[in-house]
């Protein structure tokens, strides 16, 4: 009996979709839009989020360039004293052909690029690992002074301005979707509006030979999910289109001016996906529900 309802509902909903293929059509493609700027906004913050962890995570170090005369054993001596600080958990010392090596390795692809150097430019260099971030300013000022230091790099004020732009996109995010499903879910009300209108007679003659409030309701239900579903495949396919592209064409650039790469497609995609069809669906139900609630009195 339920499976009997199911497919007479699912019947009626794709009936009612195609005789008002107009509103369908204008609800499908809102709700599209609205998902693909979703997509977007996801893409945009999910890089920046993967990009801040690269940068917080070497935050945590300082780099200590070395002067070309300074020995091996000068260096030690230098790691030795900046050990004594409290903020310092661990220092390494690098070597310019370590430092070659990853170099190479954050470029990837265009790594080759760096064997056309006639010589290593890279300093020999002290990577401090701190115990304390907030000690950092004071660990790169003493090493400033030290004899045989050519240069101190610490990003302290860099990164937190990447941090304030990481929170100024998820903000912005949180209130554009909030905003698209407002209008997505109206547009969906209207659409099933249009239907209760249409049928108000068939409705009437359903509801005095005995129908259930389900069973009229049903189909309804039915319509704006479909819509829902319809409108997260379009989205799904333009946005995964996209980033693959995006991916393709400038995923090696931006590996070589952070450092870190855009997010796996992989990753993007399939967690998108949930977003989408969870999105969707929920969409087009609720704006079938509000109408049926507001015009509907079953």
């Amino acid at each position: 009996m339920m499976f009997r309802g199911l497919l007479h509902s699912l019947k009626e909903a794709f009936i009612q979709i195609f005789r008002n293929r107009v509103m369908s059509f204008v609800s499908i493609l809102s709700i599209s839009a609205m998902l693909i700027i979703l997509g977007v906004f996801f893409f945009i913050t999910v890089n920046v989020n993967s990009l801040t962890e690269a940068i917080k995570s070497e935050f945590e170090n300082i780099e200590i360039y070395l002067e070309d005369y300074t020995t091996e054993k000068d260096a030690e001596a230098i790691a030795i004293s900046l050990s004594s600080l409290e903020e310092v958990s661990q220092i390494q010392y690098i070597s310019k052909e370590t430092a070659m090596e990853e170099f190479k390795e954050r470029w990837g692809e265009n790594a080759y690029l760096l064997d056309t150097l006639s010589e290593n430019p890279l300093p020999n260099s002290l990577r401090v690992t701190l115990s304390d971030i907030s000690g950092g300013s004071l660990v790169a000022e003493v090493a400033g002074t030290m004899i045989g230091v050519e240069d101190v790099r610490y990003f302290q004020s860099e990164v937190n301005k990447v941090l304030r732009i990481s929170e100024g996109v998820q903000k912005l995010t949180l209130i554009m979707i909030i905003f698209l499903i407002v209008v997505s879910v109206v547009v969906v009300s209207s659409t099933v509006k249009l239907t209760v209108m249409s049928r108000e007679a068939e409705i009437s003659i359903m509801k005095y030979v005995g129908a259930t409030n389900w069973f009229v309701r049903g189909p309804m239900l039915v319509e704006g999910v479909l819509m829902g579903a319809i409108s997260a495949a379009i989205a799904l396919g333009a946005s995964t289109y996209a980033y693959l592209k995006l991916t393709e064409l400038f995923g090696a650039d931006i590996q070589m001016l952070f450092s870190n790469g855009l997010v796996e497609p992989g990753f993007m995609i399939v967690n998108l996906a949930y977003i989408f069809v969870a999105l969707g669906v929920s969409i087009g139900a609720v704006g079938s529900i509000i109408s049926m609630r507001r015009f509907l009195k079953v």
